[in-house]
């Protein structure tokens, strides 16, 4: 069997493993594979193949955990916009129970509202910041 294809065979097992696992670095040493192939496609001996592929796919997969390391920390899915729509919304909380909840109707049901940690449970309108489960978390809107 001919170098080349031994090289695209390699970088189609990482694609499909990449494909079950779900990572992305498998995909970067898919690349490097690829670039081995190329290598082998140019008539290059076995250890410049073997370099090309290494310094490709160690290069891509350095390149892509320094744009991840970059990138901001996501918000849980009860704290993030993007997946709850209600995070940000504004509830109207007329008044607190002694264990720090209180229940305000929102979106036309009754909801169990707690404050953030550390917040004073004074009444007025609030902020949703995270829902676990049936529970509202808010914070106190300031003016």
């Amino acid at each position: 069997m001919a170098m080349t294809t031994v090289w695209w065979v390699l970088a189609g097992v990482a694609v499909g493993l990449e494909l079950v696992s779900g990572t992305f670095y498998l995909l970067m040493l898919a690349l490097g594979l690829s670039a081995g192939a190329l290598a082998a496609h140019a008539g290059l001996s076995s250890p410049l193949q073997f370099l090309a592929a290494a310094a490709v796919g160690g290069g891509a997969v350095v390149a892509w955990r320094a744009y991840r390391q970059r990138q901001p920390v996501a918000s849980p899915a009860s704290a993030n916009r993007d997946v709850n729509l209600d995070i940000g919304e504004t509830v109207q909380v007329s008044g607190w129970n002694a264990d720090g909840t209180a229940s305000v109707k929102y979106r036309g049901a009754q909801w169990s509202v707690a404050h953030l940690p550390g917040a004073q449970p004074v009444p007025g309108p609030h902020r949703i910041v995270e829902v676990i489960g049936n529970r509202l978390i808010v914070d106190k809107l300031t003016s």
